[in-house]
């Protein structure tokens, strides 16, 4: 369903995007994901639209990383390592240099509390990874990013 990459293992932690010195200005997106496949096939596709893309495998990388490149939009899983989404969540709801940066929710928890919590938290979407295409997903997250 998702097209994958090719294997990019050890470069997961880092920017997966060509950068020059007018990416600055490029619309930066956070995938927190601990997952191989979906930090591949997110990655592809989101290079492929021209976005800018880094990747944070646990939570705390997700903050250090936030705090780092000020992402235009996070997409959370919440089943990490180290920090839950929810906690990252919480953390960066809760800090006026952060609350307004987007975040979708893209997780496996399809129960009707995760998905209220989730949102009453502070994302502005939510979706279950086995419910949504690919294509549904940038769909949406374009419509979150800031308009050129």
């Amino acid at each position: 369903m998702w097209p994958l990459g090719s294997d990019n293992k050890n470069n997961t932690n880092t920017n997966t995007s060509p950068q020059s010195p007018s990416d600055s200005s490029k619309v930066k997106i956070l995938i927190v994901e601990d997952d191989e496949f979906f930090i591949q096939a997110y990655v592809t596709k989101f290079a492929q639209e021209g976005l800018v893309v880094e990747v944070a495998t646990d939570g705390a990388m997700a903050i250090q990383k936030v705090k780092a490149i000020s992402p235009n939009l996070i997409i959370l899983d919440l089943m990490i390592p180290v920090k839950d989404g929810f906690l990252v969540l919480e953390e960066l709801q809760g800090n006026p240099l952060t609350k307004n940066i987007p975040i979708i929710i893209s997780s496996n928890l399809d129960q009707d509390a995760s998905v209220k919590r989730g949102i009453s938290l502070g994302a502005k979407d939510y979706f279950v990874k086995a419910n949504i295409s690919l294509e549904e997903l940038v769909k949406k997250v374009k419509e979150y990013l800031p308009k050129k």
